[in-house]
């Protein structure tokens, strides 16, 4: 079921798109950058790669060796809320790479994730400490 409501600052449709399970690894780097909202850091990644959809780079495709959602280890259930437009992107794409989109906003949150190590971004929890020192 899809719930949708009204965003105040935009006036655009809001929609609660899908529940996506994130593994250990999503999982610790969400946290790492935006504390215990995951849903923020799911937001954020969905949003990431909805713009790099529209500037008409495809992201790398999700991975092939990893295993069937059903047999992976349980982990922390998100339901992030995005707009209607990014959800008929991921719909699109999920229907292109023949996944769904539960788990192309997992590989979402994990190429955000990645994209942020690779530009060095600060986590909170390494905020104000050098990337090489200890402790």
């Amino acid at each position: 079921m899809i719930r949708r409501k009204i965003s105040a600052a935009t006036g655009s449709f809001l929609t609660k798109m899908v529940v996506v399970t994130l593994g250990p690894l999503a999982c610790a780097g969400v946290e790492s950058h935006f504390g215990s909202d995951f849903a923020a850091g799911v937001r954020a990644a969905v949003l990431h790669y909805a713009g790099v959809l529209r500037s008409g780079r495809l992201p790398p495709p999700p991975p092939r060796f990893l295993p069937a959602p059903r047999k992976r280890q349980a982990g922390v259930a998100v339901e992030p809320v995005i707009d209607a437009e990014d959800e008929a992107l991921f719909e699109r794409l999920a229907l292109l790479r023949g996944t769904t989109v539960a788990e192309l906003v997992v590989h979402a949150v994990l190429v955000y994730l990645a994209e942020l190590e690779a530009l060095g971004a600060d986590s909170r929890e390494g905020a104000g400490q050098d990337r090489g020192s200890e402790g």
